[in-house]
């Protein structure tokens, strides 16, 4: 199709603000799909996307509308994933488009990840249509929420689209904007094939696909193909587009959207951002923006039962088929046996991920709690990268250790500005930015460790604002600071998979309430069991878990001390002998309780 008739478009939004039911009123709309075919979040296609009401794989679909100017449009609609963790997958997706519609709900108004995502469209140039969603709910205030996106975008308030994607009131007008409003895609078709890979899955039987948004020239089957920052070249098993179902058109050419089925046989070859061009006619240059996607956030996970271990490393394996931003490597715990090292982009593809095992590989896992990537300098000048508290080194060869900070954006109600604030502060946040985007609301920007905000931190936040407050972050840097590693201690073994890197000045606190809560999910032992966290060797708090005694006395009814006292000492030297050789179970909930160190 000619490049004036062609619309890139993606739909951006806060969690729950309406994006894959306005996809399906725009699908419904065009004829893309017949009554038969339509269901609820038809381009959700997994069960948690449906439950959690967040895209979390990225999906395409071409459309064909007709306008009121009689010409036929093809419309290419990239449905985003829509959490912050997976905002370089965004960035992407938003580099494939020219213009984005971006939906906020009449009855929220504007939140966290509306800004963000409306930050990172205006940074690709993107022409902006702004959809107000919901109107059809008692609670909504259109007019208002129309007035706030107006002067966040800096345009007249009635140029502002009130819909409702439920009902489909005024969805056609969102069409007519599209058409009227996005530019139509540049691009040579007669240059060296240059197409973005936008996102990827994995397929048992054409190997990965990669969704492509072609930039300039063509793209057929029988030529060879390079990816350009791998460099691998491989031949196209099929190309064609997305109607969603994938259909095969044998060509793809400069302003498209589709997918090319590349045969390769694992995604780490295809990353999300590389650029696809021929082998024989290469391009001179890469697409800009690519980069290699950096797990944030590490835990180990390890099987309930030791014997499932083949089962969970298969069960990964297959999860990173179709996500190549997880990372695992094998490693052993004293406590837990044998497990993975894994990483994360954020908690929320943590969280992803673990339910995943759990649901669709019918796995009984534990997850011990989270870490960062600490940048530690050493004393004789190497600079080593350390995500498991256990690999830390000794405290008397640590020049330095620099954690990493982010920025994070909260939206909150004025009345609870001071519990927020509070909350920070308590976590070492630094306050940055204060701006009030109405009467009734605010936006606070504060600097924060991260491996502060993993644990507990926005149920908190949640709990204080009554569910009110939305939040953001995103990276900002490496800092110095004061940190060691607390050691548990549990009959005088360390437990590895309970150390955790923690600020000096928060040492003591947390290791005593940790030792607290040990010691009341420990069983009791025959023997007295000792708990204690440290500092290197030093010991900073200590519990004890008293024996279970059995009454030797019980048959002396009578007679002298001295068979008493007898009976005593043989019981004292028992109990010594069994400390030496015992060993002591730790249950799951022993981990669980470094996840749930509250606040107090």
């Amino acid at each position: 199709m000619d490049l004036k008739h062609i619309r890139n478009f993606c739909i951006i939004a806060h969690i729950d603000h309406g994006k894959s039911t306005l996809a399906d009123r725009l699908l419904q709309i065009t004829g893309t799909l017949s009554e038969r075919e339509m269901r609820d979040q038809v381009l959700d296609d997994m069960e948690l996307e449906r439950e959690k009401g967040v895209t979390i794989k990225a999906s395409a679909v071409r459309m064909f509308y007709t306008h009121t100017d009689g010409e036929t449009y093809e419309l290419n609609l990239i449905d985003t994933p829509g959490h912050v963790d997976f905002s370089y997958e965004v960035s992407r997706a938003l580099a494939a488009c020219e213009g984005a519609i971006l939906v906020v709900d009449a009855s929220q108004g504007i939140e966290a990840q509306t800004l963000a995502n409306l930050y990172l469209a205006i940074e690709h140039d993107l022409e902006i249509i702004p959809v107000v969603n919901k109107i059809d709910l008692p609670s909504a205030r259109p007019d208002e929420v129309a007035q706030e996106v107006a002067e966040l975008l800096g345009v007249d308030p009635d140029s502002v689209i009130r819909i409702s994607a439920k009902e489909g009131t005024n969805v056609e007008q969102v069409l007519h904007a599209v058409i009227e409003q996005v530019p139509p895609p540049k691009g040579d078709p007669e240059a060296p094939l240059r197409a973005l890979i936008f996102d990827s899955h994995y397929d048992a039987y054409k190997g990965v696909v990669a969704y492509v948004r072609m930039v300039d020239g063509r793209v057929r089957t029988d030529e060879p193909l390079r990816l350009m920052s791998s460099g691998v070249e491989t031949m196209p098993m099929e190309i064609g587009v997305f109607t969603p179902a994938m259909r095969p058109t044998g060509e793809l050419s400069a302003g498209e959207v589709g997918y090319i089925a590349t045969g390769l046989k694992t995604i780490q070859e295809c990353r999300v951002g590389d650029t696809i061009t021929l082998a024989a006619n290469p391009a001179t240059e890469p697409l800009p923006g690519y980069q290699p996607m950096k797990p944030m956030v590490f835990a180990s996970v390890y099987p309930a039962e030791g014997e499932d271990y083949n089962l969970l490393r298969e069960a990964l394996e297959k999860l990173q088929l179709n996500d190549a931003a997880l990372t695992f490597q094998p490693e052993t715990s004293q406590a837990l046996g044998f497990g993975f090292r894994c990483g994360f982009l954020g908690l929320f593809h943590m969280e992803i991920v673990q339910e995943r095992l759990e649901r669709e590989y019918d796995l009984d896992i534990v997850f011990t709690a989270p870490s960062v990537e600490y940048r530690v300098r050493k004393t004789n000048g190497e600079v080593i990268m350390v995500d498991n508290p256990a690999e830390l080194p000794p405290e008397n060869e640590i020049a330095e250790i620099a954690e990493p900070w982010v920025e994070i954006s909260v939206f909150t109600p004025t009345e609870f500005i001071g519990a927020v604030m509070d909350l920070v502060t308590r976590r070492r946040g630094e306050f940055k930015n204060q701006e009030y985007l109405d009467q009734r609301r605010v936006l606070l920007t504060y600097k924060i460790p991260l491996s502060e905000i993993l644990v507990d931190f926005y149920n908190e936040l949640k709990a204080r604002t009554r569910g009110y407050a939305s939040m953001d972050y995103q990276f900002d840097g490496y800092r110095p600071a004061d940190l060691v590693r607390l050691d548990i201690l549990v009959n005088e073994q360390p437990v590895d998979a309970l150390s955790m890197i923690v600020h000096r000045d928060q040492a003591y606190i947390k290791g005593q309430r940790l030792v607290s809560k040990m010691k009341e999910v420990i069983p009791r032992q025959l023997f007295t069991v000792p708990i204690q966290a440290a500092i290197g060797k030093k010991v900073i708090s200590r519990a004890n878990v008293k024996a279970l005694r059995k009454d030797v006395l019980a048959k002396c009814y009578g007679g002298d001390v001295t068979r008493k006292r007898k009976l005593l000492e043989k019981q004292k030297a028992g109990k010594k002998r069994m400390k030496k050789i015992g060993r002591v179970e730790i249950p799951q909930e022993a981990f669980f309780t470094v996840l749930r160190l509250e606040e107090e």
